[in-house]
């Protein structure tokens, strides 16, 4: 049975932290190096939710893609939320490690993930990584399709691929325009758009897309937008991570058991729609 330190340096060399943005806060959240671990759990978000679903579980490491603190704190008091999942980590002895933006710019990162969920095939990153001189790091993906299909029918297979969420599945753009080529970012994306339209790619998959750049970008071209929750745009990624993670287990003989959790951490639950425009 491996111990902590052990796991989180394999971990570690699949995203390595020095990749992560400066603002970010990734790494290992709290728990002993020396501790043994033999169960692991792979969630998006680190809500007391998943710290319970670990315990319950028998796991001695979650690891999440979104941070617990993204920003200082001055208490972990158990009064609050944050407090609580440390305090639940801390007292059954359940590690915590982030991978976020080092994960979603590395080979294969989120993006990729997010791909392979919807059968893509990736062709390159959409902003590549400058250091990567194999041209496979960074941030988004270009992706192309194994044939034509309008945007209605991309949407509907994004719909029909992605987990379900309260918001579905967004499109911006005419349903009857054919797409053969497709840019794809797990998690928010409107940042993007410059090296989206530099792609000149038929289509955008991506999440959290705002009114005014969303706004701008279909009045700017004929770009159609696909617009899914942000925790089903990047829990296709724990699935990923969790067979690296398995393929590793294997090869070092530890016999980990690794589970994905399949709780919808999305915070929308509810959708209320009068009707949609045609």
């Amino acid at each position: 049975m491996p111990r902590l330190s052990e796991v989180i340096s394999e971990l570690d060399a699949l995203w390595p932290p020095e990749r992560a943005e400066g603002w970010d806060a990734v790494g290992t959240v709290c728990g002993d190096p020396d501790a043994e671990v033999d169960r692991v759990l792979f969630a998006v978000d680190p809500v007391q939710d998943i710290a319970d679903e670990a315990l319950k579980l028998g796991a001695q490491l979650i690891v999440t893609h979104h941070p617990l603190y993204l920003r200082g704190t001055t208490t972990v008091a158990a009064g609050t939320f944050k407090g609580r999942v440390v305090h639940t980590l801390i007292k059954h002895d359940i590690a915590l490690h982030v991978a976020h933006t080092n994960a979603d710019s590395a080979d294969p990162g989120v993006s990729d993930a997010l791909a392979g969920a919807l059968d893509l095939r990736v062709e390159r990153p959409l902003v590549p990584d400058p250091t990567d001189a194999a041209g496979r790091r960074g941030l988004g993906r270009i992706c192309t399709l194994g044939r034509p299909e309008t945007l209605g029918e991309f949407a509907a297979r994004a719909a029909a691929r992605l987990p379900a969420t309260a918001q579905g599945i967004r499109l911006a753009g005419d349903p009857d325009a054919l797409v053969r080529t497709v840019a794809v970012s797990g998690g928010s994306g409107d940042s993007l758009f410059d090296a989206v339209r530099a792609a000149g790619v038929d289509a955008f998959l991506t999440a959290d897309l705002r009114h005014h750049p969303a706004s701008e970008a279909v009045q700017h071209s004929s770009l159609g937008l696909v617009d899914a929750a942000h925790w089903a745009t990047e829990w296709p990624w724990c699935e990923q991570a969790a067979a690296q993670l398995d393929a590793i287990s294997d090869r070092h003989g530890w016999d980990l058991r690794v589970h994905v959790s399949k709780q919808v951490t999305d915070p929308w639950t509810t959708h209320h729609s009068s009707g949609a425009p045609n």
